[in-house]
Formats: structure tokens, C-alpha cells, sequence
């Protein structure tokens, strides 16, 4: 099973490569017994009803039986190989026998090459099958995630939201694949073995009853501790790999130069590089103490049969072919007795697996897609836009929007402005529909978004924001993005409206630029007038600007300003203001305190009229700043 990683630890996987002892094959795989305390609470905090594991295979159901049939075929048939040895050995080579001898060696040889045919066959059929439902889990996931808010991703880590897409979903594949299957040929062979064994001397196979359990329980014991230890050693790789990931990052470096932390988080590493070389040395030789003993254990276990053997009382007759068909039989049901007896623990986690990947199906979006949505053919909206009687509230209840009315006629530019937390970026969210009103509507040419096609709205508001967003890869990559047919020409006319063709002309690759990660290969003005670049393309008739110059400097933001101007041209365009030096030119400014319309109006008369917008003016001349928040 795949290292897993967790909420803040890492999975410990369930075969953690160390040495194998001597013995029957596959006892030194020996899965540890005691399940992991993180499956427990989240199977407690979300509970998972074998039922609805069990719809998510109902349409394999052929395959799953011809996988079991497969197993067991294999377990049996494969059981023949110490019974043909008894026979080279009893029959075969005393008498000379070279026709039987014959038949019997070629019989070993096709027995070993039956089992692996079937082998290869149900490895291949059960990893299918297997690929199969976490295709088909992982894109629902996908799919159902992507229509959760985003005050989903705000209160949700990305680290977990990608751990459960990812790590969760790899684990649950290798339970279908190989512990379920291993589960089902674990119960075949070591049953099988066990009548095996018996029917070659039911003496020997009472020795082995008292042999066995003290084998079993001093590898699981070995095992535990190599758990434990490793275990802390699976903490310190994942601290190491978050440090590792944030400190080596553009901005972990970034910000580890700008306040000289760089020492610091040196010494860290280093304190946990230490103590790693100390678990690893721990892990190591707790696979070498596991090994010498488990050598020991399995020399003992034939040791004591051939001991017994050689008394009549215990032997019952025995000869020497069936003396060596029973040692063999009897190191083989070592590995399948610790397989069952560590069910529990393959079941709990298998089902801490599905809990984790249901808990996130089972979210309601707080953004649901219309029943009967309305097409509306971008080219065709006239961008009439009104909020009517809208209320926004928190999961807690605390109101953000109060009884809100605005018109935006077609056309026309609304700036919005206030102070912190007054509800101007929430009043932008909801014409996009990044979030939904709590009560009220919000109309698109008389439409309530909620009821047009997601894809139309997509194509009718575009959104230009301060966290300008580019993905690692070329700037024509990313201005595809918003028009995948466009051309290199549009691309051009896109990059000259957001007034940057010029920067992107004089790079050597062009449009062929890899603009890097979060698209630090650019400025901030130059990610924002790309972003623009990308709006122009996708052509909107409703746009909204959300402080998408607040984080610049004045000449970067007069640059941008152009851009944004030129884009706005003809469009109806809501401007989140941050800025005042932004709102000088729009038709109508709106003045929000505490959730609620407070004054709108033209620039000019606001200014004039002495009311809030003049005193958040006067405020913001006084602190030597274009800012429309304190």
C-alpha cells in the first residue's frame, strides 16, 4: 500500500520494505495487527455503510466471482506440488521408475506454470476492475468538489482537499487490488494446506497446531515495535517533506530572504535531518532483530517435525517423501494464517479509506446548479444588471449583505466602496456566483443567475481580481484558458487591449514564455494585465473588477488602470474600489457600511454633498493615500 498522506501526519504503509526473514514465502511481509487510531476517529466521526462500499463494485460482479473462482483454482492446484514431491521421492527414484519420474516432473512444472497464468490472469482482471471504480470515484470526487463554494476551499487546507483526491483514492485502489484479493486467497490456501496436511499425517499435523501459534505471535510481536518505530520515522519524513515543500517554494524562499530566516530554517532541517538518522538506524536494526529471530523461529519449526519424525509414537510411519511434502506444506500456511489474522486491521483501514472519500461526497454545495437552466447567448445580453432585496450571511449566521438594492444599468460603470469587512468583494462574489444570496436575487437582463446555464454565466461575467491566478506553463497556455480556438492574432489583439503585448513581444519565446510558477516569471502589474489579456479574449459583457489595482504601485496601477479602462469600454462593470483614484471616472459610485447601501451617486456629487464617501475622501487625503479604506 502506497505511503498515504494524512491530516497533519503520514500513513504508515503497509509494507514498509524492510528485510524478509528466512522461511515460508511471504512471512516476512507480516502486516503489523494494531489498527491505526486516525482510522478509528474518522470511521467514529463518519461512519461507512458496507452497502455503499458494496454499490460501487455491483457492477463487477462477474468479475468479482471470476476473481474468487480464480484464487481459489490457483490455492488448490498449487497444492499438488508437495504431493508430486512425495512421489518423485517415495516412488519415483526407489524403483527407478524414469516414466513416472517423468510424469510427475513435468507435472511440477506444469502445476507452477498453471498457478501462474491464473496468477497473471486475476492480477490483471482484479487491478481492472480495481482501476475501474476509483476512475469512476475519483472524477465524481473531482466533479463534486468543484461545485462546492468557495467558502469550501477558504476553510478547507489545499494540502487536504488534494490528499483525499489523491493519497485516499491510491489506498483504496490498492485494497481493492490487493488486499481484498489477498484476503480472499489467504482463507483458500491456508484452509486448503491445512486438509492437505492433514490427510498427509494427521500426527504431524497436531505438532504443528502446537508449533505455529508461538511463530505467529512472536512475528506479529517483532512487528509491532518495527511499527512504532516506524511510525515517528513516517512523522519526521513529513515534516520534513512540508518543510521541504513551503521552504523551497518561490515564496517560502521569497519570504525566508526578506526576513532573514534563512539560519533558522537551515538549524531546522538539520535538527530534523538528525533525528532521522537515529529513527532509520532504529528501523534498521529492528528489521535485523526481526530477521535473526524469524530465521530462528522457521529453522526451529522443521527441526521440530524432523524430530518427531524419528519416534514412532509421533511419526505413525512416515516416510521421507511425505516427510518433506509436510515440512513444505506446513512453512507454507505460515504466510496465510498472519494474512487472516490481520483482517481487522485491513478492514478498518479500508474503510477509514472510504470514509474520508465519502465524508467530502457527502457535502452539500451551497452552490447548486439549476434544475431547468436558462441558455442565454452571451452575444444577445444587453447587461442589465439588479440586485434585488439581497441578504448574505456567514455559516454562522453573521450577516455580511442586509436588504441590498442596486441597478447597474447596461453599459455603465458602478464602483463600490467602503471600509474593511463592509461587504464590497461578497457583493462582487455574487454576479459570478461564487457564492449565492442568502435571501433576495440578483438578475442578468430580468434572469436570476441561479437559473442560467453555469457555461452562459461563465461567458457572460468575466472577473478580473487582485489574486491574479496563472498556471505554470506558457503565456499562450494561459490565454487559452478563455478562448481554447483562438487564434495567434486574437491572442496579439487580447495582450495590446491589456497594453503588454509590447513586454511579451521582446521575450525570446514570445507567447512560447513559461510564465512560471503563480507566474512569478512576471511583475505584478504584468500578471494583472495578462489577466486582463485573458478577460479580453473571453469577451464578457458584464465584468467585475475586484480591487484589481490595490496591490500595486502608483505607475504600475495608472498602466493597469488603461488596461482595465479599455476593457470596461461598452461593458457593464462592477468596480470593487480600493483605491479612490479608481472610481474618478465611473457613472455611478455606491458607499457600503456594514452590509448596507449607505449613499450612490455620481463622483462628483458625493464629493460635493458631504456625506460618507466625502469623509472617506477627506480621511484617505489626510493619510496622504488614494485609499478607500482605512
Amino acid at each position: 500500500m502506497a505511503t498515504t498522506h494524512r491530516t497533519g501526519r503520514v500513513r504508515t504503509p503497509a509494507h514498509d520494505g524492510g528485510d524478509a526473514p528466512a522461511g515460508p514465502p511471504g512471512a516476512g511481509g507480516a502486516r503489523t495487527a494494531r489498527p491505526d487510531p486516525a482510522d478509528r476517529r474518522q470511521l467514529a466521526r463518519h461512519p461507512v455503510s458496507p452497502r455503499r462500499i458494496a454499490a460501487l463494485f455491483a457492477p463487477h460482479r462477474g468479475t468479482i466471482v471470476l476473481v474468487v473462482v480464480l484464487i481459489t483454482a490457483s490455492s488448490v492446484v498449487n497444492l499438488a506440488q508437495p504431493f508430486l514431491v512425495r512421489g518423485v521421492i517415495d516412488d519415483a527414484l526407489p524403483s527407478g521408475d524414469t516414466r513416472l519420474l517423468l510424469a510427475l516432473t513435468a507435472s511440477m512444472v506444469g502445476v507452477a506454470a498453471l498457478t501462474s497464468v491464473i496468477g497473471v490472469v486475476q492480477t490483471w482482471m482484479a487491478t481492472a476492475m480495481g482501476q475501474q471504480v476509483m476512475h469512476a470515484l475519483r472524477v465524481q470526487l473531482f466533479t463534486h468538489l468543484q461545485a462546492q463554494s468557495l467558502g469550501f476551499f477558504t476553510r478547507t487546507r489545499g494540502g487536504e482537499v488534494q490528499s483525499r483526491l489523491t493519497h485516499d483514492i491510491a489506498g483504496m485502489q490498492s485494497v481493492v487490488t490487493s488486499s481484498a484479493t489477498g484476503v480472499a486467497s489467504n482463507l483458500t490456501t491456508a484452509v486448503a494446506t491445512a486438509a492437505a496436511m492433514v490427510a498427509l499425517s494427521p500426527a504431524m499435523s497436531l505438532v504443528s497446531l502446537v508449533v505455529l501459534p508461538p511463530a505467529v505471535w512472536l512475528s506479529r510481536r517483532v512487528a509491532l515495535i518495527r511499527r512504532d518505530v516506524t511510525d515517528e520515522r513516517q512523522r519526521e519524513l513529513a515534516a520534513l517533506h512540508t518543510q521541504v515543500e513551503e521552504g523551497l517554494s518561490v515564496s517560502g524562499v521569497r519570504l525566508a530572504k526578506t526576513l532573514g530566516t534563512t539560519p533558522r530554517d537551515a538549524d531546522r532541517f538539520t535538527e530534523r535531518s538528525d533525528r532521522l538518522v537515529g529513527l532509520e538506524l532504529r528501523s534498521q536494526l529492528a528489521g535485523r532483530w526481526r530477521m535473526a529471530t524469524m530465521q530462528i523461529v522457521f529453522a526451529a519449526i522443521p527441526a521440530v517435525i524432523y524430530l518427531a519424525a524419528g519416534f514412532p509414537a509421533t511419526s505413525g510411519g512416515m516416510t521421507i517423501g511425505t516427510l518433506v511434502a509436510f515440512t513444505a506444506l506446513q512453512g507454507t500456511i505460515f504466510r496465510p494464517v498472519m494474512g487472516l489474522l490481520n483482517i481487522g486491521v485491513q478492514w478498518v483501514s479500508a474503510l477509514a479509506f472510504f470514509s474520508r472519500i465519502f465524508e467530502y461526497l457527502d457535502l452539500e454545495p451551497q452552490i447548486v446548479p439549476p434544475a431547468a437552466p436558462v441558455r442565454m447567448d452571451p452575444a444577445g445580453v444587453r447587461g442589465e444588471v439588479r440586485f434585488e432585496g439581497v441578504r448574505y450571511a456567514y455559516d454562522d449566521g453573521a450577516d455580511v449583505l442586509r436588504d441590498l438594492d442596486l441597478v447597474l444599468p447596461p453599459g455603465t460603470t458602478t464602483a463600490v466602496v467602503g471600509p474593511t469587512g463592509s461587504g464590497k468583494s461578497t457583493l462582487g462574489s455574487l454576479l459570478p456566483r461564487l457564492n449565492d444570496v442568502t435571501r433576495g436575487r440578483v438578475r442578468i437582463d430580468g434572469v436570476d443567475v441561479r437559473d442560467i446555464e453555469p457555461a452562459d454565466l461563465a461567458r457572460i461575467v468575466g472577473v478580473v481580481s487582485q489574486e491574479t491566478y496563472l498556471v505554470h506553463a506558457t503565456v499562450r497556455a494561459n490565454l487559452l484558458l478563455a478562448d481554447p480556438g483562438a487564434s495567434d492574432a486574437e491572442l496579439w489583439r487580447a495582450l495590446g487591449t491589456a497594453r503588454i503585448a509590447d513586454t511579451v513581444a521582446g521575450l525570446p519565446d514570445g507567447l512560447d514564455t513559461v510564465v512560471g510558477a503563480r507566474g512569478h516569471r512576471f511583475s505584478g502589474g504584468e500578471q494583472q494585465r495578462l489577466a486582463i489579456a485573458r478577460t479580453v479574449l473571453r469577451n464578457p459583457p458584464v465584468l467585475v473588477l475586484d480591487e484589481a489595482t490595490s496591490a500595486l504601485d502608483n505607475t504600475t496601477e495608472a498602466q493597469v488602470q488603461e488596461a482595465l479602462d479599455r476593457l470596461a469600454a461598452g461593458r457593464t462593470t462592477l468596480t470593487i474600489a480600493h483605491r479612490l483614484s479608481t472610481v474618478e471616472n465611473a457613472d455611478q459610485v455606491v458607499v457600503l457600511q456594514g452590509g448596507r447601501i449607505v449613499e450612490r451617486g455620481a463622483p462628483g456629487e458625493l464629493r460635493s454633498a458631504d456625506g460618507p464617501f466625502a469623509r472617506l475622501a477627506a480621511r484617505s487625503s489626510r493619510a496622504g493615500d488614494h485609499a478607500a479604506a482605512p
